[in-house]
């Protein structure tokens, strides 16, 4: 046993290591939210299109739609696409258009209801933009691309155009943020994304979300993101992220752009919801999920290797004590990173304020269970290929190739 308390030891010190500089990261992370929160948006807003591919129906769909209808932005038309007229978004959106062309000259310039047919050899989200550019006027100057499953503030569109001001930025993005809610699911889901949120910062190594991302229309054209990038394949932001580092781009991540998602479900739609996250990685990013496998199977080992020291017999009193101080001081400081998420979202979501009383420690609170949930998503991805996504079945057989396996009808 006293093996197992060497090969402890040797992975303790370093995932302690790797601990300390998540959690560092994480301060950093805070510091730079507050900071750019802090800071005035600039006066950057030329002609801009926002384009939301919508597939289904929720009852936060018309709000969300609203949210979108109301932003503070000189000049902007919207552009909303379903695959055909039998998506349950479809009467829902009709309706929202149809109030928003009985308003006032304030908000979008012009709103459009696209119907994109079905995708082939392409995932449908992809394909629905696609169609949506199809629509955008000559003289739009930012491609803006966002989800139907958030509800942006007033500002949202304008801090998400204003660093492309600087023409060293080429992509501006946001990130989703899960608020949990009162299911044991909707928590581990607001723990588990937001782990992913806090990668995010002011460095080069931050990556475009598509629920949340801004481009100009030049750049679009000039990195050929439509005919070589967008051409096959299901993941529009992992694609444009490409695009940008292929050629020498910078993508700035706007803290300001951080937006509320409420999510609930099974544990199996969950679980299928994460695995079809870290598959698109596998594909898209190998080199991140490389990464990801790597730390959570040293944050696996070092638990079972600790573990073994602890509780077995033959191991002396002083080598327990020494293995079950390190597993606590890894717990703890996950579980400080997990707090700082906590700090992060009752900060930015004021008016989230009695929900986040009440389950917002979930995200510290449920952040020991992310590592082992990560790894089990990593491990299938390492071998599935196949993911569903709205109501489409697909198998990724490569960056560039998507076989449709299977449509459901609405």
């Amino acid at each position: 046993m006293g093996d197992a308390f060497l090969i402890f030891i040797i992975l303790a010190i370093m995932l302690l290591a790797q601990s300390v500089k998540s959690l560092c990261d994480g301060f950093r992370f805070l510091e730079y939210v507050r900071r750019r929160r802090s800071e005035p948006v600039g006066d950057y807003a030329p002609p801009a299109a926002v384009i939301i591919p919508v597939t289904g129906t929720s009852p936060a769909l018309e709000a969300n739609i609203t949210a979108f209808l109301a932003q503070n932005y000189p000049f902007y038309d919207l552009v909303l696409v379903v695959e055909d007229e039998k998506d349950a978004a479809w009467e829902p959106l009709r309706t929202v258009v149809n109030k928003a062309a009985t308003q006032s000259a304030s908000g979008p310039r012009n709103v459009s209801l696209v119907i994109a047919g079905p995708s082939h050899g392409k995932g449908q989200k992809v394909h629905n933009l696609l169609r949506g550019l199809d629509r955008v006027n000559a003289d739009i100057e930012v491609l803006v691309f966002a989800d139907a499953d958030v509800r942006p503030a007033a500002d949202w569109l304008r801090a998400l155009v204003a660093p492309l001001a600087n023409q060293e930025v080429t992509v501006s993005t946001g990130f989703r943020w899960y608020l949990p809610g009162k299911s044991l699911v909707s928590q581990l889901r607001a723990a588990w994304d937001t782990s992913i949120a806090t990668l995010m910062g002011e460095h080069d190594s931050s990556f475009p979300w598509g629920g949340s991302m801004a481009i100009r229309t030049e750049d679009f054209r000039r990195l050929k993101v439509r005919e070589r990038y967008w051409d096959s394949t299901v993941s529009d932001d992992y694609c444009l992220g490409k695009a940008v580092r292929e050629n020498g781009g910078r993508i700035r991540f706007e803290p300001r752009c951080l937006l509320a998602s409420h999510e609930d479900s099974s544990f199996a739609e969950f679980m299928r919801w994460t695995n079809r996250q870290i598959i698109i990685t596998r594909v898209y990013a190998p080199h991140l999920w490389r990464l990801g496998l790597a730390a959570h199977l040293l944050y696996s080992l070092t638990f079972v290797f600790g573990l073994i020291t602890v509780f077995s017999p033959s191991i002396p009193i002083w080598q327990k004590l020494g293995s079950a101080t390190a597993l606590a001081a890894i717990l703890g400081l996950g579980v400080a990173k997990g707090r700082i998420r906590t700090v992060v979202a009752r900060e930015i979501f004021p008016e989230e304020r009695e929900a986040l009383y009440r389950f917002g420690n979930r995200y510290w609170q449920l952040a020991p269970l992310v590592p082992w949930i990560m790894l089990c998503n990593f491990l299938i991805a390492g071998f599935a290929r196949t993911i569903e996504w709205g109501h489409v079945r697909y198998r990724l057989k490569s960056d560039r190739e998507v076989d449709i396996l299977f449509r459901q009808s609405h």
